[in-house]
């Protein structure tokens, strides 16, 4: 099975590591990452989507993506 995650946060040090941790538990960088402000926080946030195979599993919509 294929899963998809789309990782916000705002654009410091702790959207790098989220992004980080996504990787090196097997994510891949899926596309180029975004760069937006948000109006409500008057901030910077960023994206980064991420992609994942996983074998011998189906999809379920209730599973937790992040700890597949």
């Amino acid at each position: 099975m294929k899963l998809y995650r789309f990782l916000t946060g705002p654009d410091d040090a702790s959207f790098c590591h989220k992004v980080t941790a996504a990787l090196n538990k097997g994510w891949e960088l899926h596309s180029s990452p975004t760069y937006a402000f948000n109006a409500d926080t008057q901030h910077m946030q960023c994206g980064q989507a991420v992609v994942k195979e996983v074998e011998g599993k189906d999809y379920d919509p209730d599973m937790k993506l992040s700890e597949q």
